[in-house]
Protein backbone atom coordinates (compact mmCIF):
# COMPACT_ATOMS: atom_id res chain seq x y z
CA UNK A 1 0.00 0.00 0.00
CA UNK A 2 1.29 3.56 -0.85
CA UNK A 3 2.15 6.02 1.94
CA UNK A 4 1.73 9.43 2.09
CA UNK A 5 5.55 11.20 2.46
CA UNK A 6 5.98 14.96 4.19
CA UNK A 7 5.32 17.77 2.27
CA UNK A 8 8.74 18.33 -0.11
CA UNK A 9 8.65 21.90 0.02
CA UNK A 10 5.97 22.76 -2.46
CA UNK A 11 2.68 22.77 0.75
CA UNK A 12 0.10 21.08 1.31
CA UNK A 13 -2.94 23.80 1.09
CA UNK A 14 -4.51 23.53 -2.46
CA UNK A 15 -7.31 25.22 -4.72
CA UNK A 16 -9.69 23.68 -7.46
CA UNK A 17 -8.47 25.69 -9.99
CA UNK A 18 -4.52 25.05 -8.42
CA UNK A 19 -1.99 25.38 -11.77
CA UNK A 20 0.70 22.85 -11.70
CA UNK A 21 3.76 23.42 -9.29
CA UNK A 22 6.64 23.23 -12.07
CA UNK A 23 6.35 24.71 -15.90
CA UNK A 24 8.17 22.70 -18.47
CA UNK A 25 11.09 24.60 -18.27
CA UNK A 26 11.74 23.68 -14.74
CA UNK A 27 10.19 27.03 -13.40
CA UNK A 28 7.96 27.19 -10.42
CA UNK A 29 4.50 28.75 -11.22
CA UNK A 30 4.95 31.26 -8.20
CA UNK A 31 3.62 35.04 -8.38
CA UNK A 32 5.57 37.13 -6.00
CA UNK A 33 4.08 40.48 -4.53
CA UNK A 34 5.67 42.76 -2.21
CA UNK A 35 8.87 41.75 -2.67
CA UNK A 36 11.89 44.18 -1.83
CA UNK A 37 14.47 44.46 -5.06
CA UNK A 38 17.95 44.64 -4.82
CA UNK A 39 20.80 44.81 -7.23
CA UNK A 40 21.97 41.04 -6.80
CA UNK A 41 18.68 40.54 -7.97
CA UNK A 42 19.84 42.06 -11.16
CA UNK A 43 22.72 40.03 -12.29
CA UNK A 44 20.73 36.85 -11.21
CA UNK A 45 18.08 38.03 -13.83
CA UNK A 46 20.95 38.83 -16.29
CA UNK A 47 22.99 35.33 -16.43
CA UNK A 48 19.57 33.58 -16.45
CA UNK A 49 17.39 34.99 -19.11
CA UNK A 50 17.79 33.55 -22.42
CA UNK A 51 20.78 35.37 -24.89
CA UNK A 52 18.47 36.88 -27.04
CA UNK A 53 17.25 39.04 -24.11
CA UNK A 54 20.68 39.46 -22.90
CA UNK A 55 21.89 40.91 -25.80
CA UNK A 56 18.17 42.95 -26.68
CA UNK A 57 19.13 44.69 -22.86
CA UNK A 58 22.52 45.80 -23.74
CA UNK A 59 21.48 47.12 -27.03
CA UNK A 60 19.13 49.09 -25.10
CA UNK A 61 20.80 50.19 -21.85
CA UNK A 62 23.52 51.02 -24.67
CA UNK A 63 21.09 53.37 -26.83
CA UNK A 64 19.77 55.00 -24.14
CA UNK A 65 23.01 55.90 -22.06
CA UNK A 66 24.39 57.26 -25.99
CA UNK A 67 20.98 59.14 -26.55
CA UNK A 68 21.22 61.04 -23.30
CA UNK A 69 24.88 62.32 -23.71
CA UNK A 70 24.07 62.81 -26.99
CA UNK A 71 20.85 65.31 -25.82
CA UNK A 72 22.83 67.09 -23.66
CA UNK A 73 25.77 67.56 -25.97
CA UNK A 74 23.16 69.15 -28.12
CA UNK A 75 21.90 71.03 -25.66
CA UNK A 76 24.81 72.95 -24.49
CA UNK A 77 25.99 73.11 -28.12
CA UNK A 78 27.36 71.04 -30.83
CA UNK A 79 30.02 73.61 -32.06
CA UNK A 80 31.64 72.79 -28.85
CA UNK A 81 31.93 69.05 -30.42
CA UNK A 82 32.03 70.04 -34.58
CA UNK A 83 30.61 72.18 -37.28
CA UNK A 84 26.34 72.62 -36.42
CA UNK A 85 24.87 71.50 -40.04
CA UNK A 86 21.61 73.55 -39.10
CA UNK A 87 19.18 70.28 -38.56
CA UNK A 88 18.78 68.99 -35.05
CA UNK A 89 18.23 65.61 -36.22
CA UNK A 90 21.83 65.89 -37.68
CA UNK A 91 22.95 67.39 -34.89
CA UNK A 92 21.70 65.02 -32.65
CA UNK A 93 23.13 62.16 -34.61
CA UNK A 94 26.72 63.78 -34.52
CA UNK A 95 26.34 64.05 -31.00
CA UNK A 96 25.22 60.34 -30.80
CA UNK A 97 28.33 59.27 -32.78
CA UNK A 98 30.42 61.69 -31.04
CA UNK A 99 28.66 59.40 -27.32
CA UNK A 100 29.72 56.04 -28.70
CA UNK A 101 33.23 56.92 -29.57
CA UNK A 102 33.94 58.11 -26.38
CA UNK A 103 31.92 55.42 -24.39
CA UNK A 104 33.83 53.25 -26.35
CA UNK A 105 36.89 54.98 -26.31
CA UNK A 106 37.77 54.76 -29.43
CA UNK A 107 37.68 58.09 -30.20
CA UNK A 108 38.28 58.22 -34.14
CA UNK A 109 39.65 61.81 -34.47
CA UNK A 110 37.34 63.18 -36.00
CA UNK A 111 34.96 65.22 -33.38
CA UNK A 112 36.70 66.23 -30.04
CA UNK A 113 35.14 68.14 -27.23
CA UNK A 114 36.16 71.69 -26.84
CA UNK A 115 36.15 73.85 -23.77
CA UNK A 116 36.41 73.04 -19.94
CA UNK A 117 32.74 71.77 -19.62
CA UNK A 118 32.95 69.21 -22.61
CA UNK A 119 35.60 67.67 -21.31
CA UNK A 120 34.48 66.89 -17.74
CA UNK A 121 31.16 65.27 -19.40
CA UNK A 122 33.10 63.87 -21.95
CA UNK A 123 35.64 62.38 -19.58
CA UNK A 124 32.67 61.22 -17.10
CA UNK A 125 31.08 59.52 -20.32
CA UNK A 126 34.50 57.55 -20.48
CA UNK A 127 34.21 56.71 -16.98
CA UNK A 128 30.76 55.21 -17.45
CA UNK A 129 31.55 53.73 -20.93
CA UNK A 130 34.78 51.30 -18.79
CA UNK A 131 32.35 50.33 -15.79
CA UNK A 132 29.94 49.73 -18.15
CA UNK A 133 31.90 47.45 -20.49
CA UNK A 134 33.90 45.83 -16.92
CA UNK A 135 30.14 45.02 -15.99
CA UNK A 136 29.24 43.32 -18.93
CA UNK A 137 32.30 41.45 -19.40
CA UNK A 138 31.09 39.56 -15.65
CA UNK A 139 27.90 39.20 -16.85
CA UNK A 140 29.17 37.15 -19.90
CA UNK A 141 31.24 35.38 -17.35
CA UNK A 142 28.99 34.22 -15.51
CA UNK A 143 26.47 33.26 -18.19
CA UNK A 144 29.27 31.41 -19.62
CA UNK A 145 30.71 29.63 -15.74
CA UNK A 146 27.18 29.38 -13.62
CA UNK A 147 27.05 25.44 -13.72
CA UNK A 148 23.60 24.46 -14.82
CA UNK A 149 22.20 20.54 -15.94
CA UNK A 150 21.92 20.57 -19.63
CA UNK A 151 19.18 17.60 -19.41
CA UNK A 152 15.99 17.28 -22.13
CA UNK A 153 12.80 15.93 -21.29
CA UNK A 154 10.33 14.29 -22.92
CA UNK A 155 7.24 16.22 -23.60
CA UNK A 156 5.27 14.14 -22.63
CA UNK A 157 4.75 10.72 -20.32
CA UNK A 158 3.36 7.40 -21.65
CA UNK A 159 0.81 4.55 -19.83
CA UNK A 160 0.98 0.92 -21.32
CA UNK A 161 1.82 -2.16 -19.92
CA UNK A 162 6.00 -3.40 -19.25
CA UNK A 163 7.10 -6.64 -17.95
CA UNK A 164 3.06 -7.77 -17.89
CA UNK A 165 2.35 -4.39 -14.92
CA UNK A 166 0.98 -1.41 -16.33
CA UNK A 167 3.81 1.48 -15.71
CA UNK A 168 3.91 5.33 -16.56
CA UNK A 169 7.07 6.22 -18.18
CA UNK A 170 9.00 9.34 -19.74
CA UNK A 171 12.74 9.42 -20.94
CA UNK A 172 15.96 11.75 -21.12
CA UNK A 173 18.80 12.63 -22.41
CA UNK A 174 21.23 15.06 -22.56
CA UNK A 175 21.10 18.42 -24.55
CA UNK A 176 24.98 17.97 -25.57
CA UNK A 177 27.34 15.63 -26.09
CA UNK A 178 28.39 15.34 -22.97
CA UNK A 179 28.09 12.30 -21.36
CA UNK A 180 25.97 12.21 -18.11
CA UNK A 181 28.20 10.87 -15.41
CA UNK A 182 25.99 9.12 -12.28
CA UNK A 183 22.53 10.69 -13.27
CA UNK A 184 20.08 10.06 -10.55
CA UNK A 185 16.58 10.79 -10.61
CA UNK A 186 13.53 11.28 -7.64
CA UNK A 187 10.10 11.32 -8.54
CA UNK A 188 7.44 12.61 -6.33
CA UNK A 189 3.52 12.54 -6.86
CA UNK A 190 1.68 15.28 -5.87
CA UNK A 191 -2.25 14.92 -6.06
CA UNK A 192 -4.73 17.65 -4.87
CA UNK A 193 -7.86 16.07 -3.27
CA UNK A 194 -10.70 17.47 -1.63
CA UNK A 195 -10.70 16.53 2.10
CA UNK A 196 -13.83 15.70 4.25
CA UNK A 197 -14.21 19.30 5.04
CA UNK A 198 -14.73 20.32 0.99
CA UNK A 199 -11.14 21.93 1.13
CA UNK A 200 -8.38 20.85 -0.74
CA UNK A 201 -5.17 19.65 0.01
CA UNK A 202 -2.14 18.23 -1.70
CA UNK A 203 -0.56 14.83 -0.94
CA UNK A 204 2.78 13.51 -1.54
CA UNK A 205 3.69 9.89 -2.54
CA UNK A 206 7.25 8.85 -3.23
CA UNK A 207 7.24 7.37 -6.77
CA UNK A 208 8.92 3.89 -6.39
CA UNK A 209 11.06 3.43 -9.81
CA UNK A 210 12.19 0.59 -11.89
CA UNK A 211 15.85 2.30 -11.51
CA UNK A 212 16.82 5.89 -10.13
CA UNK A 213 19.88 5.58 -11.19
CA UNK A 214 22.70 4.69 -13.60
CA UNK A 215 26.12 5.02 -13.74
CA UNK A 216 26.23 6.64 -16.91
CA UNK A 217 23.97 8.21 -19.74
CA UNK A 218 25.66 8.60 -23.32
CA UNK A 219 22.03 8.10 -25.09
CA UNK A 220 18.31 7.88 -23.55
CA UNK A 221 17.04 6.92 -20.27
CA UNK A 222 13.22 5.75 -20.47
CA UNK A 223 12.23 6.34 -16.69
CA UNK A 224 9.69 3.58 -15.70
CA UNK A 225 7.33 3.89 -12.46
CA UNK A 226 5.30 0.29 -12.31
CA UNK A 227 1.72 0.82 -11.03
CA UNK A 228 1.91 -2.63 -8.62
CA UNK A 229 0.64 -2.37 -4.38
CA UNK A 230 3.18 -0.34 -3.31
CA UNK A 231 1.40 2.43 -5.95
CA UNK A 232 -0.59 5.41 -5.40
CA UNK A 233 -1.94 5.25 -8.81
CA UNK A 234 -3.25 1.38 -8.08
CA UNK A 235 -6.68 2.04 -7.13
CA UNK A 236 -7.55 4.44 -10.14
CA UNK A 237 -7.97 2.85 -13.47
CA UNK A 238 -6.21 4.67 -16.92
CA UNK A 239 -9.17 6.41 -17.71
CA UNK A 240 -9.68 8.01 -14.00
CA UNK A 241 -5.70 9.08 -14.01
CA UNK A 242 -6.14 11.64 -16.75
CA UNK A 243 -9.41 13.24 -14.91
CA UNK A 244 -7.04 13.17 -11.60
CA UNK A 245 -5.24 16.84 -10.58
CA UNK A 246 -2.34 15.09 -10.58
CA UNK A 247 1.55 16.27 -11.23
CA UNK A 248 4.65 14.21 -10.88
CA UNK A 249 7.69 16.27 -9.77
CA UNK A 250 11.11 15.30 -11.23
CA UNK A 251 14.35 16.34 -9.83
CA UNK A 252 17.55 15.28 -11.78
CA UNK A 253 20.69 15.74 -11.38
CA UNK A 254 24.36 14.10 -12.21
CA UNK A 255 28.00 14.60 -11.96
CA UNK A 256 28.81 17.47 -14.66
CA UNK A 257 32.28 16.89 -16.32
CA UNK A 258 32.61 20.59 -17.70
CA UNK A 259 31.88 22.16 -14.04
CA UNK A 260 33.71 19.34 -12.28
CA UNK A 261 30.46 19.38 -10.01
CA UNK A 262 26.88 18.02 -9.57
CA UNK A 263 24.27 19.69 -11.07
CA UNK A 264 20.12 19.30 -10.91
CA UNK A 265 17.09 20.28 -12.27
CA UNK A 266 13.84 20.47 -12.06
CA UNK A 267 10.86 19.42 -14.22
CA UNK A 268 7.55 17.82 -14.04
CA UNK A 269 4.24 16.27 -15.68
CA UNK A 270 1.13 16.36 -15.39
CA UNK A 271 -1.78 13.33 -15.12
CA UNK A 272 -3.96 14.46 -17.79
CA UNK A 273 -1.33 14.97 -20.36
CA UNK A 274 -0.42 11.02 -20.34
CA UNK A 275 -0.53 9.13 -23.31
CA UNK A 276 -2.42 6.09 -23.10
CA UNK A 277 -1.33 2.39 -24.65
CA UNK A 278 2.22 4.56 -26.58
CA UNK A 279 5.25 3.73 -27.12
CA UNK A 280 8.50 5.76 -27.34
CA UNK A 281 10.30 4.24 -30.30
CA UNK A 282 14.30 4.19 -30.45
CA UNK A 283 16.11 6.87 -30.25
CA UNK A 284 19.18 5.38 -31.28
CA UNK A 285 20.78 3.26 -33.98
CA UNK A 286 24.41 1.58 -35.24
CA UNK A 287 25.51 2.63 -38.68
CA UNK A 288 27.73 0.16 -40.86
CA UNK A 289 30.96 0.92 -38.81
CA UNK A 290 28.68 0.08 -35.77
CA UNK A 291 29.36 3.67 -34.01
CA UNK A 292 26.17 4.71 -32.22
CA UNK A 293 23.78 7.43 -33.67
CA UNK A 294 21.63 9.57 -31.43
CA UNK A 295 18.62 11.05 -33.01
CA UNK A 296 17.94 13.82 -30.62
CA UNK A 297 14.87 14.46 -32.78
CA UNK A 298 13.28 11.02 -31.71
CA UNK A 299 13.34 11.68 -28.08
CA UNK A 300 9.05 13.03 -27.95
CA UNK A 301 8.52 10.86 -30.57
CA UNK A 302 6.04 7.37 -29.76
CA UNK A 303 4.09 4.69 -31.23
CA UNK A 304 0.73 2.82 -30.50
CA UNK A 305 1.98 0.23 -28.06
CA UNK A 306 0.34 -2.91 -29.37
CA UNK A 307 1.77 -1.51 -33.22
CA UNK A 308 5.55 -2.22 -31.48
Amino acid sequence: MAKKIKDPGIGKSSNKYAKRFINSDGSFTIKHINRPNSLSESYNYMISISWIRFFLWVVLGYTLVNALFATIYTFLGISNITDPTGSVLKDFLNAFFFSAQTITTVGYGAMAPKGLVFGIISSFEALIGLLSFSFITGLLYGRFSRPRANIRFSSSMVYRKHNGINCIMFRLMSRSANVMIRPKIEATLSLSQESKDKKYVNNFYSLKLERNSITYLPTTWTIVHPIDELSPLKEYSKEELEKLNGEILILASYYDESFAQEVHQVHSYVLENLKQDQSFIPAFYYDDQGYTILDHNSLDKTLPHNST
